[in-house]
C-alpha cells in the first residue's frame, strides 16, 4: 500500500475526540473508504462532505483537495488524515487552514524540522497520538509516531497536548 493511503485507524482518531465539540460538523477532504467519517460520526459528529482524488467508498465524492472550490458553512471543521508526502500536504495545509479551522493527522515529528516553520505560527494544538497499527491485521504498530495538528487562518501558539 503507498505510504500516502493508509485508512485511520480508530486508535488514531480516540486522542482526537475531547478536542472536538459534542456533534462537530466536519469535511473530510481526504476521505478514501470513509473510515475516518465512520470513525467520527460514531461520536456523534456530522459530516457534512466527503471527498477524495480516489474514492474508495460510494458515500465519497470525487475530487482533488487542493483543487476544489469550497464554501463552508461558519462552523465547519476540517478534519482529514491527509497524504504525507510534503509535496502535497504543505500546500492542503495553506489551502485548507484559510477556509475553516483544520485537524490534520500526519507524523509527529514534522515539527521539529525546518520545513515546518512556515506552518507552525498557524499551528493552535498539537494532539500526540503515539504509533498505531496502521496495516488492519498487522501485528505491528507502524515506525512513525503520529499527532493530530489543529490549523487555522491566525496565529498563534501551540498548545501540544501529550498522551
Amino acid at each position: 500500500m503507498p505510504r500516502d493511503k493508509y485508512p485511520t485507524p480508530y486508535d488514531a482518531v480516540l486522542p482526537l475526540l475531547p478536542h472536538l465539540a459534542l456533534g462537530t460538523r466536519f469535511v473530510e477532504p481526504c476521505a478514501g473508504d470513509r473510515r475516518l467519517v465512520a470513525h467520527l460520526e460514531r461520536h456523534g459528529h456530522v459530516c457534512v462532505d466527503a471527498f477524495d482524488i480516489e474514492p474508495e467508498h460510494p458515500d465519497v465524492d470525487q475530487a482533488d483537495a487542493l483543487a476544489v472550490e469550497y464554501a463552508p458553512a461558519p462552523d465547519d471543521v476540517c478534519v482529514t488524515n491527509p497524504p504525507w508526502d510534503r509535496k502535497v500536504l504543505h500546500p492542503m495545509i495553506d489551502k485548507w487552514r484559510l477556509l475553516m479551522p483544520t485537524w490534520f493527522l500526519f507524523d509527529a515529528d514534522w515539527m521539529h524540522t525546518r520545513q515546518s516553520a512556515p506552518f507552525m505560527p498557524y499551528c493552535h494544538a498539537i494532539v500526540s497520538v503515539g504509533r498505531v497499527k496502521w496495516i488492519e491485521g498487522s501485528k505491528m504498530t507502524g515506525k512513525e509516531n503520529a499527532s493530530w495538528y489543529h490549523f487555522r487562518k491566525d496565529p498563534a501558539r501551540t498548545v501540544f497536548y501529550g498522551r
